[in-house]
């Protein structure tokens, strides 16, 4: 069940895409079609998870047929990569030993996001997406500095960059919405969409 604060949390990070993306301008060139960042597996909390599942049943009541087409993506996914990853298969979630986080760097690198939908190159689960997928485009400042997607900020100088940067003050409420929602899984630790949605 998805932790009633998760709305706010989604308010507060899509305003601050918003605002973010205002002032990159042309800068910043995501639109639906572009699907260069929906390719290869990335982490996910167990908050993302629960927002996934919520998404995917509300799809199942407005679209049946859009979701038994994702439900065959992600059955496809697991049958392809399942052998290959780097964690619990039954559970889902992610082994976060030193060796394993090495596996997770290369796996299923070429594979794309089950949720993106082949045919119009576009997130069946937009509204439902995990934090990494809201926040990717926009400058946003990690440990390693200001990233930025590779095909954006072109012609921009640092400066420039640096003054688009999307502003998140929201660690703090994730991090309790997260712990709500792994109470509620009885799971806790990171997982992939696939595994995710395949639950």
């Amino acid at each position: 069940m998805l932790p009633s604060g998760d709305k706010s949390l989604i308010q507060i990070v899509d305003a601050a895409l918003a605002d973010a993306t205002r002032r990159s301008g042309d800068w910043l060139v995501c639109k639906p079609g572009c699907t260069q960042c929906c390719v290869g597996a990335f982490a996910i909390s167990q908050l993302d998870a629960e927002r996934l599942r919520a998404g995917w049943s509300q799809l199942e009541l407005d679209d049946p047929d859009r979701a038994a087409q994702l439900r065959q993506r992600v059955k496809a996914y697991i049958a392809k990569k399942g052998a290959d990853y780097p964690g619990d298969i039954e559970t889902g979630l992610l082994d976060e030993s030193p060796e394993a986080q090495e596996e997770f760097v290369a796996f299923a690198n070429d594979e794309p996001c089950p949720v993106l939908d082949p045919v119009t190159g576009t997130c069946d689960l937009y509204a439902a997406r995990p934090m990494t997928c809201r926040i990717f485009g926009p400058p946003v400042r990690s440990e390693e500095g200001l990233g930025v997607c590779e095909l954006c900020y072109h012609g921009a100088s640092d400066e420039e960059i640096a003054a688009c940067e999307m502003h998140l003050s929201t660690d703090e409420l994730e991090a309790e919405l997260t712990s709500e929602a792994e109470a509620t899984t009885q799971l806790q630790g990171s997982t992939i969409v696939a595994f995710a949605l395949l639950r």
